[in-house]
């Protein structure tokens, strides 16, 4: 499914529409998610630079249940400010002259996405009944949304991955990749959170 969105996705405005179709069915598809582990899509077409980040609530607040005291809503907004900073927690080469022209949050009950709350709540009470009556109510997922316009595309030859320090709870990441010479697909992790993009832009 994934690489056959990227392969339509000429230009980043459909990468951008495509995306969240394509995280959903890859959720349905792969089943629960894994604690410590997420997904980031990075696509790149002239100076823009489409990123979706795709990751567990516990791996960023702690808990993956709806935030229900004052101590979880505080921690959701403490995070969702810090994932509304792409280039602090993914750090690129300041040659690149990258800025975010968009940074969109949300933290969403697990499978559901725009256009589809409704079910994915009918979905989440049937699955999840035995959280509710722990007094949780099911699984939760950030779904983070970037584009960036960067100067000098070339220059984009590495990222660091500050994201593991910002988020004790993450450990590692499966990134995708496409750009106009190539498409292909990493993984960082908290012990090697850099990655190298040479020869790939």
């Amino acid at each position: 499914m994934r690489t056959k969105i990227f392969a339509l996705a000429a230009l980043t405005a459909v990468m951008l529409a495509a995306i969240p179709a394509r995280a959903e069915d890859e959720h349905r598809e792969l089943g629960p998610h894994v604690h410590g582990h997420g997904t980031l899509d990075i696509a790149v077409e002239g100076k823009r630079v489409a990123m979706e980040l795709e990751v567990p609530g516990m791996d960023i607040v702690g808990f993956e249940h709806q935030a229900s005291t004052d101590a979880q809503k505080t921690a959701v907004e403490k995070a969702t400010a810090q994932l509304e900073e792409p280039l602090t927690l993914f750090k690129v080469p300041e040659a690149a002259g990258c800025s975010v022209k968009e940074a969109k949050v949300a933290l969403e009950a697990e499978h559901e996405h725009e256009g589809d709350a409704h079910d994915a709540k009918e979905e989440k009470h049937e699955e999840h009944a035995d959280h509710d009556e722990d007094g949780h109510d099911g699984h939760t997922a950030f779904h983070v949304t970037y584009a960036l316009d960067c100067e000098v595309p070339a220059a984009l030859t590495e990222i660091t991955f500050h994201y593991f320090n910002a988020f004790s709870g993450a450990r590692s990441l499966t990134v995708n990749l496409v750009t106009p010479k190539a498409q292909s697909k990493y993984e960082v992790a908290r012990d090697k959170p850099q990655l190298d993009l040479t020869g790939m832009m």
